[in-house]
């Protein structure tokens, strides 16, 4: 429903689609600080107002804005100014040079006629985005309907400025509880599409002869995740503070059995936050933590920890016993969290995976810090290699995403490091130089990069070669979806 400033290709390169805002690619000034914007002119809200200088100027000034509270701050934060030179075109200066700005231009815009009058305090609570009677798109399709926790509609927007038009009338959004509820309305026939089949049943999926099915590893990574905020331990004592308890732990994990068992071979094991096959790959460079329960022990005895009278081990008078937070409803993380249970009740740990719904996690548990250790993803938005925002002492949450209190100082100057230079050979070595602090020190277990299989009624859904779902990239499940159409049910 919101166009986005620049899109990205099927290879991941940031360019001006026919459905992007953007006329043309961005200028860069020679010294790379300066980034000029042009708008089609063509480009306008639905409620007919033009999309203008002012709503890049307006969305990026508000994200950098730290009491905006944006989880997007670090990708505008190195913005010095942003310059309305006339209604269809700014110009962005840096303050240093940025190496991954070009995948911050690939974003949506807020309207600055709409909102230019809110207060920032009031951005969160103003029925614009939550509203569809006020909320003001300027995509394909403009959204009509929200039934909360059951559906939303969005419907082709018929005064769309877009050369091309969408095919497909009307989107429906459906909000189940669990994967299994899910699978059940797809093979139903309830639903057409879906981003994520979980495992278990995708065998069942493939089985019938209306689906077909898309698996490829995505720009994605699962982790388990420590807390280093005492404050969330009894007697606020961060069971997780030694290094090589973290090093123990990542050696007590047979990731290679949840890869083959859970994922059905459908992942690849990581050692760092950088995507196999990727340019930034770490390979060697970084600590690759291979399963062996004995050596944990070790580990684990030479960092203080022994038996206590219930065989959990036990330092400082502190019983190692955490919970373990995952989602309720998601069948890889349930057997995940179950694995890591038994592999560390063999070392002497004791685990409680704990499922919580994953709206109310996200808002009271996982955003706020307020957790001991859990088990989550990321999606990489972005192709680059980046990821400043997750784990610099910089960005603690909520003004950021490094939720867990993690602080590594040579990590902090390491990132900044990475994204002052564009020259990529000279950016890869410093990735490298990070990929061996961060498999060291370990704020997470980095564990796999994994596919969520992607099915669809192949006799209902229907994208030429050039317009199918891409895998490798963040919201990719949907490339080109305004080139898809749809065969009505008879």
């Amino acid at each position: 429903m919101n166009a986005n400033l620049f899109d990205m290709d099927r290879q991941g390169n940031v360019t001006a689609e026919p459905w992007s805002l953007a006329a043309e690619a961005p200028t860069v000034s020679a010294d790379g600080l300066t980034y000029t914007v042009k708008l089609k002119p063509e480009a306008k809200w639905s409620d007919g107002q033009p999309v203008s200088a002012d709503d890049i100027k307006f969305t990026f000034d508000t994200v950098k804005n730290p009491e905006s509270g944006s989880p997007g701050i670090s990708a505008f934060d190195k913005v010095e100014s942003v310059t309305k030179v006339d209604d269809k075109t700014v110009t962005i200066k840096l303050k240093q040079i940025y190496a991954p700005f070009q995948y911050s231009l690939v974003s949506s815009l807020a309207p600055y006629h709409v909102l230019k009058d809110v207060a920032l305090k009031d951005l969160a609570k103003d029925p614009f985005g939550s509203d569809p009677t006020k909320t003001v798109t300027n995509g394909p399709w403009k959204w009509t309907k929200w039934e909360r926790g059951q559906y939303l509609t969005f419907e082709a927007d018929p005064n769309y400025w877009g050369s091309q038009k969408p095919h497909i009338q009307t989107l429906t959004y459906k909000i189940y509880a669990d994967q299994n509820t899910e699978m059940q309305a797809l093979l139903k026939g309830d639903i057409d599409f879906t981003s994520a089949v979980p495992l278990p049943t995708l065998d069942t999926v493939k089985g019938k002869d209306n689906m077909g099915v898309i698996l490829a590893p995505g720009p994605q990574y699962e982790y388990l995740e420590f807390n280093f905020d005492g404050a969330n331990f009894p007697g606020k004592y961060d069971l997780f503070q030694g290094q090589k308890t973290r090093q123990a732990i990542a050696t007590a994990l047979n990731r290679q059995g949840m890869v083959d068992n859970i994922l059905k071979g459908t992942g690849t094991l990581m050692n760092a936050p950088f995507l196999p096959n990727s340019w930034a790959a770490p390979g060697d460079a970084a600590v690759n933590y291979a399963y062996d329960a004995e050596k944990a022990k070790t580990m684990l005895a030479e960092d203080g920890w022994k038996p206590g009278k219930d065989g959990i081990l036990e330092k400082d008078g502190h019983r190692f016993s955490f919970e373990l937070q995952y989602n309720a409803g998601n069948s890889r993380r349930e057997q995940v969290a179950a694995v890591i249970q038994q592999n560390l009740k063999d070392v002497g740990i004791e685990v409680t995976p704990k499922a919580i719904d994953f709206a109310s996690w996200i808002d009271q548990n996982v955003t706020p810090g307020k957790f001991q250790a859990l088990l989550l993803a990321w999606v990489l938005n972005t192709p680059d290699p980046d990821a400043e925002s997750t784990f610099s002492s910089k960005y603690f949450t909520p003004a950021g995403q490094n939720n867990g209190w993690y602080k590594n100082t040579k990590l902090d100057d390491l990132w900044v490091k990475g994204y002052s230079t564009v020259d990529q050979n000279e950016r890869k070595s410093i990735y490298q130089e990070v990929a061996k602090e961060i498999s060291t020190d370990l704020p997470y277990v980095f564990l796999y990069q994994y596919g969520s299989p992607m099915a669809f009624d192949k006799n209902k859904v229907h994208f030429s070669d050039t317009d199918k779902p891409e895998s490798s990239l963040s919201y990719g499940y949907f490339f080109h979806l305004i080139n898809w159409w749809v065969t009505p049910a008879n």
